[in-house]
């Protein structure tokens, strides 16, 4: 069982991204996913999530009207797409899910997002 984002990369500020987050092991349709970050010398923190049946979203207000979640459960994937992108947008992007009653606890390795001004 395991999440593997991708998409990442380094693009100047404006540009748009798409992040995907593929899960495997098991299918993750009737589960909560999210999108986290993590900036340099900075916590991690909350991006965006997505209910099982994508008719629930959560937006962080950071990027909110730039950023979207979506998910499609016959891939068993879920996405982030990205524009208008900021420098401080730049981090290492994490695809989460959460299987049990204790929060999100299966994550992804991570994939970096760079954006240059």
């Amino acid at each position: 069982v395991q999440l593997v984002e991708s998409g990442g990369g380094s693009v100047q500020a404006g540009g748009s991204l798409r992040l995907s987050c593929a899960a495997s092991g098991r299918s993750f349709s009737n589960y909560v996913m999210g999108w986290f970050r993590r900036a340099p010398g900075k916590e991690r923190e909350f991006v965006a999530r997505i209910g099982w049946n994508s008719g629930r979203t959560g937006i962080a207000d950071s990027v909110k009207g730039r950023f979207t979640i979506s998910r499609d459960n016959a891939k068993n994937a879920v996405y982030l797409q990205m524009n208008s992108l900021k420098p401080e947008d730049t981090a290492i992007y994490y695809c989460a899910t959460s299987l049990g009653t204790a929060g999100y606890d299966l994550w992804g390795q991570g994939t970096q997002v760079t954006v240059s001004s």
